[in-house]
C-alpha cells in the first residue's frame, strides 16, 4: 500500500479508535469520487460490518444510473446496499438546501430501521474550505465558520467525517490506482450553485497561499475557540440555569451579566435541549435583543418569557398540539408518560381546553403556557390525567433529559 494511502486508511482508524461499533455502519455514497472512496477505504479498515446507502433526488436524469453503479460496486464487496427516494421538492425556498436536510433525514430513518451505529459521509478538506467560503459571505460568525465536526448527532443517528483531514486529489489518486472510475457531478461545474463558484474562488486564491489546506486549518482554529467557549458557556450553564419542570429558568440579571456570545449561547443550547434543533442564527439575535429590552418572543418551538426578573424557557403549545405517543413512549423527546396503559389512550398536550378541566394547574408553579405544552393522557376527547397540571389520576409524567444533557449539549456544539 503506498504511504498516501496509508495515510487515508490511517484517518479511518484514528476517527473510531479502539470503540469501533460492534453494530454495522451505514456509508452514504452518492457515486463521486469522494463517497466511493469513502466506501473502498472503509472496507480496507474493516473494522465494523457495513450497509451502504444512496440517496436519489430525482433532480437529475443521471441520478438513477449513477444509484445503480454504486449498487454494482457494493455488490462487488459483499455489503448490502439501499438506494432512498426523496420527492419532497415543490420548487420553494433553497434547493440544495432542502435536499441537504431531506438526504440527512432520509438516512437517519434509514440507520434507524436497519439499526446502524451511524452513518459514515465522505466530506473532506476541500469541503471544509468551501464551506468556510460560502459562510463567509453570510458573515457568519465562530461557529459557523469553525469546522465540520467529526461527529454530530442527526435525529437518532450519529454521522460522522473520518476524512475531514484528506484532500479530494488524494482519494481521487486512490481510486484510480485500483482503477475505479467515479460520476462527475454536472452540477459541480454549474455556476448557479455557491458550492461551485466557492470552488473556483479557491482556485482564484491559491496564488495568495489561501488554499483548500490552510483554510481547512483556520476553521480548524476556530474550531477550538469553538470548544473554549462551549466549556466556558457550560461552566456559566452550570451556575444559573435551574430546570423546573420541564422549563429551564435563570435569573435575568445573572444572564445579562454574562459576555453576550456566552449568553446567546446558553440560550441556543436550551433551545436545540428543548425543541431537538438549534435556532436559526439571525432569529437568535433578535430574540438577544428583546431579551436584553426585558422582552421575551417565540423562537423554533420555543416560548422564552422575561417576567418578574426571570427568563424561562418553555415548549410553545402549538409546536406541540399535533404530537402524540403512546403510553411508556416517549412523548416530545422530553417525557414519558408512566402507568396503566388503556385501551384506546394516548399522550398528547394537555392544551388551554384541558387546562380548563384542571382546577389545580396553579399550584404547579408554572405558568399557562407551560401547562398548556405539558403531556397529558387522552381516550378520544376526554382527559384521563395531567400530571404536571395537578391531575396525576395514578400516572406520572417523567422527564428523559436533565441539566447534563444541556451542559453535553454546549461542549459538543
Amino acid at each position: 500500500m503506498a504511504e498516501a494511502d496509508a495515510d487515508l486508511c490511517a484517518l479511518i482508524a484514528a476517527h473510531f479508535g479502539d470503540h469501533a461499533p460492534q453494530a454495522p455502519l451505514g456509508v452514504a455514497v452518492s457515486g463521486g469520487s469522494d463517497s466511493l472512496a469513502l466506501l473502498y477505504l472503509m472496507v480496507e479498515w474493516g473494522g465494523a460490518p457495513l450497509r451502504c446507502v444512496t440517496v436519489d433526488h430525482r433532480l437529475r436524469p443521471e441520478a438513477s444510473a449513477e444509484a445503480r453503479e454504486v449498487a454494482l460496486h457494493s455488490a462487488a464487496l459483499d455489503i448490502a446496499h439501499d438506494t432512498l427516494i426523496w420527492r419532497g421538492w415543490d420548487g420553494q425556498g433553497n434547493l440544495a438546501a432542502t435536499a441537504r436536510r431531506a438526504r440527512y433525514d432520509l438516512m437517519a430513518d434509514w440507520a434507524e430501521q436497519h439499526g446502524l451505529a451511524g452513518i459514515v459521509v465522505g466530506h473532506t478538506a476541500d469541503d471544509v474550505a468551501e464551506t468556510l467560503l460560502m459562510r463567509l459571505a453570510r458573515r457568519a460568525g465562530v461557529d459557523g465558520l469553525a469546522v465540520m465536526q467529526a461527529r454530530r448527532a442527526h435525529g437518532a443517528s450519529v454521522l460522522h467525517r473520518p476524512l475531514l483531514a484528506a484532500r479530494r486529489e488524494d482519494l481521487r489518486r486512490f481510486l484510480t490506482a485500483r482503477g475505479i472510475d467515479w460520476a462527475e457531478d454536472p452540477s459541480n461545474d454549474d455556476l448557479r450553485y455557491r458550492r461551485t463558484r466557492a470552488r473556483r474562488a479557491l482556485a482564484a486564491l491559491a496564488p495568495l497561499g489561501i488554499n483548500a489546506a490552510a483554510l481547512a486549518d483556520v476553521a480548524g482554529h476556530l474550531s477550538e475557540a469553538r470548544a473554549t467557549l462551549g466549556h466556558y458557556a457550560a461552566i456559566e450553564a452550570a451556575r444559573i440555569v435551574r430546570l423546573d419542570q420541564g422549563d429551564l429558568t435563570m435569573e435575568a440579571a445573572e444572564l445579562s451579566a454574562l459576555r453576550p456570545d456566552i449568553a446567546r449561547r446558553i440560550i441556543a443550547a436550551g433551545i436545540a435541549w428543548m425543541a431537538g434543533g438549534p435556532p436559526r442564527g439571525p432569529d437568535l439575535t433578535r430574540l438577544m435583543a428583546a431579551l436584553a429590552d426585558g422582552r421575551g418572543g417565540t423562537l423554533a418551538g420555543c416560548r422564552i418569557t422575561a417576567k418578574a426578573g426571570r427568563v424561562r424557557l418553555a415548549r410553545e403549545w402549538g409546536a406541540v398540539r399535533g404530537v402524540t405517543a403512546d403510553i411508556g413512549a416517549i412523548w416530545d423527546r422530553r417525557w414519558r408518560m408512566m402507568g396503566p396503559n388503556l385501551s384506546g389512550t394516548h399522550v398528547a398536550a394537555l392544551g388551554p381546553e384541558g387546562r380548563a378541566l384542571c382546577p389545580d394547574w396553579r399550584a404547579s408553579g408554572l405558568p399557562a403556557h407551560s401547562i398548556d405544552a405539558s403531556p397529558a393522557l387522552w381516550h378520544g376527547q376526554e382527559l384521563i390525567a395531567a400530571p404536571l397540571a395537578g391531575e396525576p389520576a395514578g400516572y406520572a409524567a417523567d422527564p428523559c433529559q436533565d441539566l447534563r444533557d444541556l451542559n453535553a449539549g454546549l461542549l459538543s456544539h
